[in-house]
């Protein structure tokens, strides 16, 4: 019998792996991917100064580590050329050489790319992302090398707030610049947005808002860069960071006839189109439905798991907020269905507010708490709200 096989170390691939050796000890399994394979939780990045933790301390074990804990074989820099899906074969490249990987099922757990704006200006280039552990490593190289500590981020979402919190946690001087006119703005409502963006101002992170950056130029001998901003606004900053949102990872799927829209499209076995290929993680558009974040991941990688291990399981999704690490501003979120109309309700608090969405029935189908009082009601909000897909019995 030919190897299950992952593409993608994420937390996606890993999980998925780590799943399925509970049920399954012996079936040969191969994980394949084009960096170092070294695992991690990608949440671990945007509050590492918080947690004091060094690149290196994030790491949870290098590809050999994990090859062994996990009774798996890891072909780490090596890279997925094509998926021959009615051969059940992968045609893969590693050192210069073309190898055929034969595989009975196949996981998709490919993840998704930071979405990067065309900027113009000499500094463009050295604008850093950090979608993994290799950028991340990058970017807090560069921090130290600078000896002010001005930070400009691109994107006022979850991604670029969590880091501008963590960066003002070790005193840096932080501008977060967004088109929107508020932080978080497609997930959360106008007024409690703003709650959030005037306690996060309070703690000191300055925001450029209903603008965007024209051009990145390298002043003082290539020491700093000038952003320049589309409403005639220039800041000074020694290091730029783009956290504009990601885009899934689907061009090795297309390229093999696997159906996608916004993401790798599955039913709720996390099947695609093609046999016995499944996707998993950023890259997974599951009935319709795409998730980004730790919850949904776990709770695909336990159905798939059972799945792969011939106990056909389909995931089930309940309501699973979303704790934004903001501790300026602590905030939880569960956003409503994008296709229900809701009214909000809010109610007030002195260090926060709750704010409720309920259909046209009086159902609750999401929620905001923002300050450390709302957050107490997460658990008992959480059990009220419907699930998003769910159990079959």
């Amino acid at each position: 019998m030919h190897p299950i096989v992952i593409i993608g170390s994420g937390m996606a691939g890993y999980t998925v792996a780590r799943e399925f050796r509970k049920l399954s000890p012996e079936q040969e399994l191969v994980m394949i991917c084009a960096d170092d394979a070294v695992n991690y939780a990608k949440p671990t990045l945007s509050n590492a100064f918080a947690g004091n933790k060094a690149p290196e301390q994030i790491a949870l074990g290098d590809s050999a580590k994990m090859a062994t804990q996990l009774n798996m074989r890891i072909e780490a820099e090596t890279w997925v050329k094509e998926i021959k899906a009615e051969s059940h074969e992968l045609i893969l490249e590693k050192n210069g050489e073309t190898i055929t990987q034969p595989y009975s099922k196949l996981v998709l757990a490919v993840g998704a790319n930071p979405i990067r704006l065309a900027i113009a200006g000499d500094g463009s280039d050295d604008i850093h992302v950090v979608n993994s552990l290799i950028d991340y490593r990058a970017f807090r190289e560069n921090l130290a090398k600078r000896k002010d500590k001005r930070v400009v981020i691109l994107g006022a979402g979850l991604i670029g707030c969590e880091f501008a919190n963590d960066l003002l946690h070790s005193d840096y001087d932080v501008t977060v610049i967004d088109l929107a006119p508020q932080p978080l703005g497609r997930l959360l409502p106008n007024h409690v947005a703003e709650a959030f963006q005037t306690n996060l101002e309070q703690a000191g992170i300055k925001f450029a808002l209903s603008t965007t950056v024209e051009k990145v130029t390298k002043i003082n001998d290539g020491e700093d860069y000038a952003v320049t901003l589309a409403n005639g606004q220039t800041l000074v900053a020694d290091i730029v960071l783009s956290a504009i949102g990601l885009q899934p990872n689907t061009a090795l799927a297309k390229s093999a006839d696997i159906q996608t829209s916004r993401g790798i499209i599955t039913n709720t076995l996390l099947e695609t189109n093609q046999p016995d290929i499944y996707a998993v993680g950023d890259c997974a558009e599951v009935n319709g439905t795409l998730l980004p974040f730790v919850m949904p991941i776990m709770q695909q990688a336990r159905a798939l798991a059972k799945t792969l291990s011939g106990q056909s399981t389909a995931v089930h999704y309940p309501a699973m907020p979303v704790a934004v690490k903001t501790p300026a501003a602590p905030l939880t979120v569960l956003p409503a269905p994008l296709d229900v109309d809701v009214n909000w309700e809010t109610e007030e608090f002195d260090d926060g507010m709750i704010a409720k969405a309920a259909d046209a029935a009086g159902t609750l189908r999401g929620f905001v708490l923002l300050g450390a009082t709302a957050g107490k009601q997460r658990l008992t909000l959480t059990k009220l709200v419907p699930d998003l897909i769910p159990a079959q019995i």
